[in-house]
């Protein structure tokens, strides 16, 4: 039966300016094949409305997401599997940064969601996976390429191949995540500081970085080179870069407007 939406909740916060998407779908957070599709309409209906300027992806229950509905993919056409990992990876298209908090398992598809977005924050107790060599499969919504290029192809390997579980330390250390805390309530803590710190930028600014980050490192060092230095460019004629400026020089905080 589909789901109605109301496993990821849209809520809104800092005056509009910050959408929260919460998983709420049982103790595990499972995520069904139409809990995918919900993730993209969340998005689209967030990519379309210029006032949000930060997303932040979360979770109720006891864990983030311990992964895809198993059974359930046996009742999937082959087919439909040509498109797997398009709608659940929307935040990496999105425009705006993405914040992903972490608390507990985040697994299999929860993980690949989570890799999807720009900035990961994680509990100590978290934990993370891609299993699905358990079942005879492998990840299939950009697990295996955005691993390999967070940690390492070597451990990618490993912890893929073998389906072993990396813990918190680790993600940190090897750039899994970007901060690691004690529990929930410094995780929501530090997710509001970094909130508060990306609404003071420019979001064309923020934007910008976004996909020159994304597209430069996938593409030779001299492409993304010339991607930073054009993007450069389009941001020096930008009235935000001349409020940023003013702002600098007459010692005030700046009011950027996001053109």
């Amino acid at each position: 039966m589909p789901l109605t939406g109301g496993e990821i909740r849209l809520d809104r916060g800092h005056d509009g300016r910050v959408a929260y998407l919460t998983l709420d779908h049982g103790k595990y957070n499972i995520i069904t094949w139409e809990t995918r599709q919900v993730m993209a309409d969340r998005f689209a209906e967030i990519d379309a409305d210029d006032d949000i300027g930060v997303v932040v992806i979360q979770a109720e229950g006891e864990h983030f997401s311990s992964g895809g509905d198993i059974a359930g993919f046996m009742e999937v056409d082959p087919i439909d599997f040509t498109d797997l990992g398009h709608n659940v990876t929307a935040p990496s298209r999105s425009p705006k940064p993405v914040i992903t908090a972490v608390d507990g398992y985040c697994f299999g598809v929860g993980l690949e969601l989570a890799l999807s977005t720009d900035i990961r924050v994680a509990t100590e107790r978290s934990e993370f996976a891609l299993p699905e060599m358990r079942l005879g499969m492998i990840p299939g919504s950009g697990g295996t390429q955005r691993l390999a290029r967070l940690i390492g192809l070597s451990r990618a390997k490993y912890h893929i191949m073998t389906a072993t579980r990396i813990n918190a330390q680790q993600a940190g250390d090897w750039g899994l995540v970007a901060n690691v805390v004690p529990d929930r309530t410094a995780l929501d803590a530090e997710v509001e500081r970094i909130v508060g710190t990306l609404l003071g930028f420019s979001p064309l600014a923020a934007r910008t970085a976004k996909e020159v980050l994304d597209k430069g490192t996938d593409a030779p060092l001299y492409s993304g080179i010339e991607l930073e230095r054009k993007a450069y460019a389009m941001l020096r004629s930008s009235g935000d870069f001349a409020e940023g400026v003013a702002a600098f020089t007459e010692k005030r905080a700046p009011k950027f407007q996001g053109r």
